[in-house]
C-alpha cells in the first residue's frame, strides 16, 4: 500500500507540477504554494485554491505541489515545484498561502531523530530556518501571509499518526513565528476534525478529501476577507 501510495504521489506531481489555476500574468492577487495539503484535487479543480476562489469571488495563483519539501537541494524537480521555495513567484501579491514541512519530517526522517530536521525548518523560539527565512522573503515583498497547518485524524489513525508528536511540535513552532509578525498569519486545522469522523479525510487517511479542501479554502478566504 505504501509503494503505490508513493507511486500515486509520483504521477500527481508530475501531472500537477507547478500547475496554475489561472496564468502567473493574470490580476491575481494571491498565491498559494505548499505541498499535498493544499495541492489535493487540483486536477479535478477542487482544491484548497478553487474552494477560495469561490469564496472570494476573484482567481488564485496556485503553485503547489504534492510531495514538495522545504529542504529540498534536487535542482531540477526543485525548480518544478518539489522545492517549496522555488514555487514562489515574485510578483505583486497581496496574499501568499503557505503550507509545508510535513513531507521533510514524513519522508525525510520517518518522523523518528527528527530533532536535526525540525531546527534545519525552524528553530524552537520560530525565528530562524528555512520557514522564517521563506516566510521573512515573502513579507519583505509587502505581502501578508498565512500559514496552514495539518489535519489530524482523532478517533480514526492514519500511516503518519506515529508523526503527531512532531507535527504538533513543528505547528508550535509555526504558531510563534506568527506571533512575531502581525502580517504572519498562522491557521491551524487541529480542531478540524471531529472525533473519529473519516470524512475529511481522502482514502489514504493522510490527504486531505474536497470535503477538507473546501473548508479549508472557506477558512482561508474569511482570513483574507476580514
Amino acid at each position: 500500500m505504501f509503494v503505490r501510495f508513493l507511486m500515486l504521489t509520483a504521477m500527481a506531481v508530475l501531472l500537477s507540477a507547478c500547475g496554475e489555476n489561472v496564468s502567473r500574468n493574470a490580476p491575481s492577487r494571491i498565491l498559494v504554494v505548499g505541498d499535498s495539503m493544499l495541492a489535493s484535487h487540483k486536477i479535478s479543480d477542487r482544491a484548497v485554491s478553487h474552494s477560495m476562489e469561490r469564496r472570494l469571488g476573484e482567481p488564485v495563483v496556485d503553485r503547489s505541489v504534492l510531495g514538495a519539501r522545504f529542504l529540498y537541494s534536487l535542482p531540477i524537480s526543485g525548480a518544478a515545484g518539489l522545492n517549496i521555495r522555488k514555487q514562489y513567484l515574485p510578483g505583486r501579491w497581496d496574499w501568499v498561502i503557505v503550507n509545508g514541512g510535513g513531507n521533510d519530517l514524513w519522508m525525510g526522517c520517518g518522523c523518528f531523530v527528527c530533532d536535526g530536521k525540525m531546527d534545519k525548518l525552524i528553530s524552537e523560539d520560530g525565528k530562524f530556518g528555512k520557514i522564517p527565512g521563506f516566510l521573512s522573503d515573502i513579507r519583505q515583498s509587502g505581502a501578508k501571509v498565512i500559514f496552514v497547518g495539518y489535519l489530524r485524524s482523532p478517533g480514526a489513525g492514519s500511516p503518519i499518526e506515529h508523526c503527531k508528536d512532531e507535527g504538533d511540535e513543528l505547528e508550535s513552532r509555526v504558531s510563534k513565528l506568527a506571533a512575531l509578525d502581525s502580517g504572519v498569519h498562522f491557521l491551524s486545522l487541529k480542531d478540524l476534525v471531529p472525533y473519529g469522523d473519516t470524512s475529511y479525510h481522502a482514502i489514504d487517511m493522510i490527504h486531505p478529501s474536497v470535503k477538507a479542501s473546501n473548508a479549508i479554502g472557506e477558512m482561508v478566504a474569511e482570513i483574507i476577507g476580514k
